[in-house]
């Protein structure tokens, strides 16, 4: 059977251009290999109706809505290799089986390139954060500490502010005279000594030998698309300061015809709100070129 579409990613955005493409009547292939960007996470925040709610329960009630529409099939694996040109891609998934869509849809999410702090991998996701707006009030105002990785970082560090009592935590990089004013100017307190190693509680070791401890810790990595296949297929990628993004235009097609993507893979900044909506875009983008 020929899908009139697969779906490479059953996150958010993933799932939300099935629903688009569903319930127009299209057959779908979703292809989920489970391991979503936020597994780490305690709760997903600031999401419209489901405010708090663990982000492994809105995957799970959105793929039952989808299971519900007759033309879907959910393919639990993995993609390990995409090709074919518009109207004919094969999709072949781990173990060998091969789909066959009119178009495809990468929503494969990205990867996290993390600034090199000791300890800092396996608090990712539970005590050091990348967004405030999705983790900053549940930190109730406490003590915030900033890893001053890049220039990108004393930005954050300003705007984090709104959320609590914060110190900017040099680590490889070390704010000039104008950029700790204009911290400081917003309330930040901007150590002198570098960050070493972090531990649980969160705790910040600094290269004088002190030891803070924080409410929560935010750290602004670097990301990719978690997925070659894409830019093996011939889409551009375009770096940015935050990493690098799938080009696509206005209804999520990329630089290769027939071949769209959504989610964090293919925009920033990221939430699970912006995912939807875009995934929301893109899905219509898709069935109307189908039709037209």
């Amino acid at each position: 059977m020929t899908f009139d579409v697969i779906v490479i990613g059953g996150g958010p955005a993933g799932q939300s251009a099935a629903l688009q493409l569903l319930r127009a009547r299209r057959r779908v292939a979703v292809v989920d290999a489970g391991r979503p960007r936020n597994r780490r996470a305690a709760h997903a925040q600031g999401f419209f109706t489901r405010d708090g709610a663990t982000p492994g329960s809105l995957l799970e009630i959105s793929r039952a809505q989808l299971e519900r529409y007759g033309t879907l099939e959910w393919v639990e694996g993995e993609a390990v290799g995409a090709s074919g040109a518009r109207d004919a891609f094969r999709v072949e998934l781990a173990g060998g089986r091969m789909l066959e869509g009119r178009r495809l849809i990468f929503a494969v999410g990205v990867r996290d390139d993390l600034p090199g702090v000791e300890g800092l991998e396996p608090l990712w996701g539970r005590e050091v954060f990348h967004c405030p707006y999705c983790h900053g009030y549940e930190l109730e105002r406490g003590d915030i500490g900033v890893i001053g990785s890049s220039e990108l970082v004393v930005h954050m560090a300003e705007l984090i502010t709104e959320w609590g009592e914060v110190t900017f935590l040099p680590f490889g990089f070390v704010p000039d005279a104008g950029q700790v004013a204009a911290m400081e100017a917003r309330g930040v307190r901007v150590e002198s000594a570098a960050l070493a190693r972090l531990e649980a509680g969160p705790v910040a070791h600094l290269a004088d030998g002190r030891a803070l401890r924080f409410a929560g810790l935010f750290a602004a990595s670097r990301v990719w698309p978690a997925s070659p296949l894409p830019e093996a297929l011939g889409c551009r990628v375009e770096e940015t300061p935050m990493g690098g993004v799938l080009a696509v235009d206005a209804m999520g097609e990329t630089s290769v015809a027939g071949v769209f993507s959504c989610g964090d893979a293919a925009r920033q900044p990221h939430s699970i709100a912006l995912a939807v909506g875009q995934g929301a875009m893109t899905g219509a983008g898709v069935h109307r070129s189908l039709v037209f």
